[in-house]
């Protein structure tokens, strides 16, 4: 695992000076004019902000890196339905880089613009024109080398056999049959968990009823009625003791842990592995491509043919089924 130490701010950048002769006036009125068309909250914080990185002389390359980075961070947090900066938490940042991670972005972008993205957040905060509670403490994420990848079936039975806590098994098989991202999971409420129509509803966004349904498997609801009842929380479905939801950052150190017991910490498993080896599982029993997008979420269906991968056995059987009915066409034609 690599340590990603995002500190608040950027690298002091000064060479190839993008002022006065060098072209900013074209460049910053090229990107001023990008975010006037764009509905996204805090947009007169990014204006500011990109004339600061101006005045301070950065380079065009970092300005640019900047302004993407930051544009896709916004556009994320209006998708959870989030207007004002200052109901920033820090969780939404972890899910953001959840969600880029989802996205098939390779993992130094990834850390690239979660540094660029604290840097503005930290500027914001310096300007008092948000509070600094998300950022009180410095953002350590540890973000894996490699893009997380399906787990094999006999290491998910290796998994599954020393998870005995009952709200830790509960959360690692919602995951593991339903493939919602885990801020999905540790944001859900009772109300959106049917465990008679063994369905759970996700919702984009908190002011609308935008969302996906996903499906409960058998040991899913075995392992969710058996925590309810023995926890029987009041809002959030996974809570501490204080009805907060678990954090990101707990529920990642918890995978790692029973990783650990089950010897697999060296296979490089993240616990968003766990969606990967849903969508992988699905499509090897046969699911069509269609309906997985539908259930992982993907706007685009090509990111799920990149998130899926089909076994070496599926192809091989595969094969051997379309190449029997070439050879029994061939034979036909022969008679």
């Amino acid at each position: 695992m690599t340590q990603a130490h995002v500190v608040s701010h950027e690298p002091h950048d000064k060479e190839e000076p993008v002022n006065g002769q060098h072209g900013t006036p074209t460049l910053i009125n090229h990107l001023l004019s990008k975010l006037s068309l764009l509905g996204l909250p805090a947009k007169e914080h990014c204006e500011n902000y990109l004339r600061y990185k101006v005045r301070a002389n950065h380079k065009r390359s970092t300005i640019e890196g900047s302004f993407t980075s930051v544009l896709l961070f916004l556009t994320f947090y209006g998708s959870l339905g989030k207007t004002d900066l200052k109901d920033l938490q820090r969780a939404d940042l972890e899910t953001f880089i959840e969600h880029e991670q989802d996205r098939g972005m390779h993992i130094t972008t990834v850390k690239t613009r979660t540094a660029w993205i604290v840097a503005f957040l930290h500027f914001l905060i310096e300007q008092e024109l948000i509070p600094g509670t998300a950022l009180k403490k410095r953002i350590r994420f540890k973000l894996p080398d490699l893009l997380p990848r399906a787990m094999h079936p006999d290491d998910v039975k290796k998994l599954l056999s020393i998870i005995d806590h009952t709200r830790d098994r509960a959360l690692i098989l919602l995951l593991l049959r339903t493939g919602i991202r885990i801020g999905e999971a540790l944001s859900l409420t009772i109300d959106d968990i049917d465990l008679k129509g063994r369905k759970v509803h996700l919702y984009q966004g908190e002011k609308n009823d935008r969302g996906r349904v996903v499906y409960l498997s058998n040991d899913a609801v075995f392992s969710l009625k058996r925590w309810l009842r023995w926890r029987d929380p009041e809002k959030f479905v996974f809570a501490r003791k204080e009805e907060a939801p678990i954090s990101y950052s707990a529920a990642r150190s918890l995978f790692r842990k029973y990783l650990v017991e089950a010897g697999l910490d060296h296979k490089g498993y993240t616990v968003h592995s766990l969606r990967h080896t849903y969508a992988s599982e699905l499509l090897n029993a046969g699911m069509r491509l269609e309906v997985l997008q539908q259930l992982l979420g993907h706007q685009d269906i090509e990111m799920t043919r990149r998130y899926a991968r089909l076994t070496d056995r599926t192809r091989e059987e595969e094969y051997f089924r379309a190449m029997a009915k070439i050879e029994k066409g061939a034979d036909d034609g022969n008679d």
